[in-house]
């Protein structure tokens, strides 16, 4: 009964510090006091290319350039790629921008290239692990690759070059 008096207390004591500011990050307040939220420095980037939330059509969800997309058609040197395997993909999170392929091909993130066979394609991705089978690829890769958005498709997988 004593501990449970004690902890009730000390709940009140830290809600009290917490309604006077104590806790509140200096930057965080502006001088009124009032809590105004913050963006992340890494992530600014990454919701400036995010899509319109009014985006319907296929275009409008490629926030991609056209200089990127020359880069990522832009083969490698392959002699030093190492092939992965094939994987099957399917369409990822249309509104995460970039030319990207999530697999459990890969432990770690690591850059690489994916081909389409069914059109001989290639694309440069940046690979990012999962857990489980099956993989899913960003929107503007499976454009430059010909893949159809709402099938599964059979893709070779390389990292490295």
């Amino acid at each position: 009964m004593q501990k449970t008096i004690k902890f009730l207390g000390l709940c009140a004591i830290l809600t009290g510090c917490g309604q006077m500011g104590v806790f509140a990050p200096i930057d965080a307040a502006d001088s009124t006091g009032q809590m105004r939220p913050q963006s992340r420095p890494d992530t600014v980037e990454l919701e400036a290319r995010r899509p319109p939330t009014s985006a319907r059509t296929v275009d409008e969800f490629d926030t991609t350039t056209a200089e990127e997309r020359e880069a990522a058609k832009t083969a490698t040197d392959a002699s030093g790629e190492k092939s992965l395997g094939t994987t099957i993909v399917s369409l990822g999170d249309p509104v995460r921008p970039g030319f990207w392929l999530e697999t459990a091909l890969v432990a770690a993130p690591a850059k690489g290239r994916v081909v389409y066979p069914t059109t001989g394609a290639t694309v440069q991705v940046d690979l990012l692990p999962i857990d489980g089978g099956g993989s899913r690829m960003s929107l503007p890769a499976m454009r430059l690759l010909g893949v159809p958005l709402t099938e599964l498709a059979e893709v070779q997988v390389f990292s490295g070059g």
